[in-house]
C-alpha cells in the first residue's frame, strides 16, 4: 500500500506566501516525479509544477518566478513554496508521485486527498 499524504494549505492575504510539503510513503521501490497539480472551482486540473528524480523541474507559466519546487529523495517529499501569492491561485493542491510500488509493474500515479489554498483579504 501506498499512501501520498499533503499538508500546509490555508488562507493568505495576496502578496503573501505558503509553503505546501508532500510525503508519499508505504511499499515504494523508487519515485520518478513527484509534482503539484490544482483544482480551482470550475476548473480542470492543472499542473502547477513537477520534479523528477534528477532535480528537474518544470513550471506552469502562471506561477513562473512565484512558486518554487523542491524534493528529498531520501525522504520521498516534495514541497512547494509559493510567494507573492494572487487570488487566482486559489484552488484545491494535489500532490502527486509517479512511483514503482514494491510488488512490481510499470510505475503508477498516486494522489493525495489535496489541500485547500485560499489567497483572498
Amino acid at each position: 500500500q501506498v499512501q501520498v499524504v499533503e499538508s500546509g494549505g490555508g488562507l493568505v492575504q495576496p502578496g503573501g506566501s505558503l509553503r505546501l510539503s508532500c510525503t508519499a510513503s508505504g511499499s515504494i521501490q523508487s519515485i520518478n516525479a513527484m509534482g503539484w497539480y490544482r483544482r480551482a472551482p470550475g476548473a480542470q486540473r492543472e499542473l502547477v509544477a513537477r520534479i523528477t528524480h534528477n532535480g528537474r523541474s518544470n513550471y506552469a507559466d502562471s506561477v513562473k518566478g512565484r512558486f518554487t519546487i523542491s524534493r528529498d529523495n531520501a525522504k520521498n517529499t516534495v514541497s512547494l513554496l509559493m510567494n507573492s501569492l494572487k487570488p487566482e491561485d486559489t484552488a484545491v493542491y494535489y500532490c502527486n508521485a509517479d512511483l514503482y510500488p514494491t510488488w512490481g509493474g510499470p510505475s503508477s500515479d498516486y494522489w493525495g486527498q489535496g489541500t485547500q489554498v485560499t489567497v483572498s483579504s
